[in-house]
């Protein structure tokens, strides 16, 4: 979907939702952002486009766009919550081990979910997610660069917010 020339105002209704500003202003931040951000970065992009915004009010549009099937929210581990708006598809993610970029890979099998468990415990699956982990681009440029070659994660700050999440 091109957000660029998206009618967030009719996403909106379509959810049943009403327009307000912090509702279409968290929109376009997710829209000209990386496409995995967390609310932090979100709430960051809404002040620069509305001001002041309690932080409050982002997660509240957060969990009103997260029931409506507007965005989804993936939590890798060891991270903070991300939210993405590519929902409705079956899609995992490769998250770099050192500095938690984050990107969409597609299920090869293009359906839900694509993964059989062998025994779902009275469950009904509707959704496998699955997390590939390794080191990003960049990352592995400062490996071969004489970095530490682990991968392992060194800290929180990751190229997300700066938006370079794209590993491939």
């Amino acid at each position: 979907m091109d957000f660029a020339r998206h009618d967030f105002s009719q996403s909106l209704r379509n959810a049943g939702l009403r327009v307000t500003v912090p509702r279409l202003a968290v929109l376009t931040a997710m829209a000209e952002g990386s496409p995995h951000v967390d609310a932090d970065a979100i709430a960051e992009a809404m002040r620069a486009r509305i001001g002041d915004v309690p932080r409050q009010t982002v997660y509240n549009v957060l969990r009103a766009f997260l029931e409506a099937g507007l965005v989804r929210r993936i939590e890798p581990a060891g991270s903070r919550g991300l939210y993405e708006l590519r929902v409705g598809d079956n899609h995992h993610h490769v998250v770099c081990r050192r500095c938690g970029a984050t990107a969409d890979i597609d299920c090869v099998a293009g359906r839900a979910p694509c993964l059989e468990p062998e025994e779902t415990g009275g469950f009904l699956i509707d959704e496998a997610e699955v997390t590939f982990w390794g080191l990003c681009p960049a990352c592995r440029g400062l490996t071969s660069e004489g970095g530490d070659a682990t991968g392992r994660r060194e800290s929180a700050t990751n190229h997300i917010g700066r938006g370079e999440s794209d590993v491939g």
